[in-house]
């Protein structure tokens, strides 16, 4: 488990004290998402509305600098250059180290098609059938943890050997029953439930960046 003296996690309970009823759950997901960071492994998210905006976010925040600078290696620097001295020096100096993220939400072609031909509750499932690759996490993002298209995909990657980290608001619904590890903020409104998710991921985030970097 993380450590629940890190900074970072001292920082978002002082800010949002109703979070000390899942805190174990946050620090258990910080440590499963850096393990799987440290390893190479993807993140897969999803969700719907809200909760896929909060998906596109999280992987906004993964794959480029966050609050920490994030250097590039020095070996790959100069292969760059070595292909082309302007164009490469010019990428060496402005690309930035990520964490490998997927939102699942993104693929408007993909999933309109696949809803049209087969099922729309399915689209998720399908990406996650895909994309998923043993090391990998699956972080589905469910107000009332009942969303059959988040639940669908979380199922997929369960069985692909996958660990689920879900987040949801008070309850969890059946998303909590197949998660690894599910953060459920003590809120019943969506709305409510979906201002305290940003705080959580957006620490979770920091302190992958803070391990890694």
């Amino acid at each position: 488990m993380s450590d629940p003296n890190h900074v970072i996690f001292r920082k978002l309970l002082e800010r949002y004290p109703d979070l000390e009823a899942c805190a174990a759950e946050i620090f258990a997901a910080g440590e499963l998402l850096k393990n799987a960071a440290a390893g190479g492994n993807k993140i897969l998210l999803c969700g719907n509305g809200g909760s896929a905006a909060d998906a596109d976010h999280i992987t906004g925040e993964l794959l480029k600098s966050f609050c920490k600078k994030r250097p590039i290696d020095k070996k790959f620097k100069e292969r760059l250059k070595d292909l082309d001295q302007d164009a490469g020096a010019d990428l060496a100096e402005k690309l930035q180290g990520g964490i490998p993220a997927i939102s699942l939400t993104f693929h408007n072609a993909l999933s309109t098609a696949f809803g049209n031909d087969v099922d729309p509750n399915m689209a998720f499932a399908q990406q996650a059938f895909v994309y998923a690759k043993p090391g990998d996490v699956f972080w589905g993002i469910s107000t009332s943890g009942n969303a059959k298209n988040v639940y669908n995909a979380a199922l997929v990657a369960k069985a692909k050997g996958l660990k689920v980290l879900g987040m949801t608001a008070k309850g969890g619904g059946k998303l909590k029953q197949i998660s690894d590890i599910c953060i459920a903020v003590p809120r019943t409104e969506t709305y409510e439930a979906q201002e305290l998710h940003l705080p959580v991921y957006h620490a979770l985030c920091l302190y992958v960046e803070d391990a890694l970097w």
